[in-house]
C-alpha cells in the first residue's frame, strides 16, 4: 500500500532536476533543486502514506514542467501529456483545478499568450477534460456532494491569518529553503534571462491566493513549491560552488532533523517525548485535529485495530439470530473503513459520513445495530433499547475525537434505518 507513495517521493527529485535544467539551471543549480525536493518536510509528509494527496505534488510539478517544455521546445506532445497528468490528478483530488487556473492566469497575464493559439495545448486540455468527465458526471448525477463536503470542511479549517498561513509554509517547507522559493517567485520579474517564466511565478501567487481565500489547509499549496524550487535554482545557478554546497548541506541537515516528525522513525513514546522537550508543536490545520498528542499524520494512525477488535467481540457475543440482521454503523468514515479493512467475519460497515452515506443502509432495517462513536442519549430516542456495550480509543496517541468513545447496541430502531437514513447524513471531515 505504501509502495506508490515511496515511488512518488523518489521520482519527484529527478523531475524537479529536469525542470530546473529546462529553466536554465547548471549542474550545481540542479543539485540545489534536488536537495530542495528531497528535504522539504511537507513534501515528504504527503508521500508518507497512501492518500488522495499522495500524487498531488508530483502531478502539479509534472503539469507545470510539461507546459513549460511545450512552450520552450515547441513540443506539442508535451501539452498532451500535461493534459493527461491533469486529468488523472483530478481523479484523485480536485486541487489540480487551482493549479491549472493559476497556470492559465499566468499565461494570460505574462504570456506568451500565443500559447492559446497552439492546437496541441487545446488537445491537451481536451484530454484532461475527457479523463475527468466521468468524475464530473458522477458529481452531477449525485447533486455535487463534493461542494457540500468542501463547504463543511472549510468551515472547520484553521487557515489562520495571512501571517500564520505564510509561517506554516515556511516551517513546513524547510526554513533553509525559504530564500530559494522566494527567489523563484521574484527572479522572473528582475532577470531578463528568466522573464519568459513569469507565468510560473504568477501561477504560484494565484494558487496561493485561491487556497487562502477558500480557507484551504496549508498543504493544499504544497504541489506548487517544487516549481518554485526549480525556478529558484535556475536563478541561483551562478552562485559560487562553495555557497551552493553550504546552502544545500544546511537544507539537507535541516530536512533530516525534521524526518522523525513526518516519517515513523521513532516509537510513539519517543516522538511524544521529543515533541514535548523540543517545544515543537505543529499548528492544527482543522478543528478536528486540535489536541493531537503526536503530529496529526501519526495520531490519525492509532486506535483502528483496537476499534475493530472491540466491534468483533460485540458482534460475536450476539445470538446467532441477531448476527444475521445486525448492522454496524460508524459515525465517521475512518471508523467504518477500519471495520471494513481490518475486520474479520463482519458485515459491511455503514456510515452517514461522505461516500458511505451514498452507499445507503445496504438492506439493513435497524432491528439490531452496533453503533460506533454515537451519542447514547440521541440513540436512545431512536431505539426501543440502547445501551453502551463497549468503548474504544484507550491509546494515549489517538485523536481526541476518537478517544474513549462509546459503542452502543441498539435494538428496535424507530423509524426504521432506511427511513432514518437521511438524518444520519454528514458530508465533511
Amino acid at each position: 500500500m505504501r509502495l506508490p507513495s515511496v515511488l512518488t517521493a523518489a521520482l519527484l527529485v529527478p523531475l524537479v532536476v529536469w525542470f530546473a535544467q529546462l529553466l536554465g539551471a547548471s549542474t550545481r543549480g540542479a543539485w540545489l533543486a534536488a536537495i530542495a525536493a528531497a528535504s522539504a518536510p511537507m513534501l515528504t509528509a504527503m508521500t508518507s502514506t497512501f492518500t488522495t494527496s499522495t500524487f498531488e505534488v508530483f502531478d502539479f510539478t509534472a503539469v507545470a514542467y510539461l507546459v513549460a517544455r511545450g512552450l520552450l521546445r515547441a513540443e506539442g506532445r508535451a501539452f498532451w501529456w500535461a493534459g493527461a497528468f491533469a486529468g488523472c490528478a483530478f481523479e484523485s483530488k480536485y486541487g489540480i483545478l487551482i493549479w491549472v487556473i493559476g497556470l492559465a492566469a499566468g499565461l494570460l497575464a505574462a504570456g506568451p499568450r500565443s500559447a492559446f493559439r497552439v492546437r496541441d495545448l487545446w488537445i491537451g486540455a481536451g484530454i484532461a477534460v475527457l479523463i475527468a468527465l466521468p468524475n464530473v458526471l458522477w458529481q452531477f448525477v449525485h447533486g455535487f456532494p463534493f461542494l457540500e463536503v468542501m463547504r463543511n470542511d472549510s468551515a472547520g479549517n484553521l487557515t489562520g491569518t495571512p501571517v500564520e498561513f505564510l509561517t506554516d509554509q515556511v516551517v513546513a517547507l524547510n526554513i533553509v529553503l525559504l530564500p530559494l522559493w522566494v527567489t523563484g517567485i521574484i527572479a522572473p520579474f528582475v532577470s531578463a534571462r528568466l522573464a519568459q517564466f513569469r507565468f510560473l511565478a504568477i501561477a504560484f501567487a494565484v494558487s496561493a491566493l485561491l487556497v487562502y481565500a477558500t480557507h484551504g489547509k496549508s498543504y493544499y499549496l504544497a504541489g506548487a513549491f517544487p516549481t518554485m524550487f526549480a525556478l529558484g535554482a535556475a536563478a541561483c545557478t551562478r552562485l559560487p560552488k562553495t555557497v551552493v554546497a553550504i546552502w544545500a548541506t544546511l537544507a539537507a541537515a535541516n530536512g533530516v532533523l525534521a524526518l522523525p516528525f513526518v516519517l515513523p522513525l521513532y516509537s510513539p513514546g519517543r516522538l511524544q517525548y521529543v515533541i514535548e522537550r523540543s517545544g515543537f508543536k505543529e499548528r492544527p490545520e482543522e478543528v478536528a485535529t486540535m489536541g493531537a498528542p503526536l503530529t496529526q499524520i501519526f495520531s490519525y494512525e492509532f486506535g483502528w485495530q483496537e476499534l475493530t477488535n472491540e466491534v468483533e467481540r460485540i458482534y460475536a457475543s450476539l445470538p446467532a439470530a441477531d448476527r444475521g440482521k445486525a448492522a454496524i454503523f460508524a459515525t465517521r468514515y475512518g471508523e467504518a473503513a477500519a471495520i471494513d479493512v481490518l475486520g474479520q467475519n463482519l458485515p459491511p460497515a455503514l456510515s452517514g459520513n461522505n461516500q458511505y452515506y451514498l452507499w445507503g443502509p445496504r438492506g439493513f432495517d435497524g432491528s439490531v445495530v452496533i453503533a460506533v462513536n454515537v451519542d447514547p442519549a440521541q440513540w436512545s430516542q431512536w431505539c426501543d433499547s440502547a445501551r453502551v456495550v463497549g468503548s474504544f480509543g484507550a491509546s494515549p496517541y489517538v485523536m481526541p475525537r476518537e478517544r474513549d468513545r462509546p459503542i452502543v447496541l441498539c435494538r428496535g430502531m424507530h423509524p426504521r434505518l432506511p427511513q432514518l437514513w437521511s438524518r444520519l447524513k454528514f458530508y465533511g471531515i
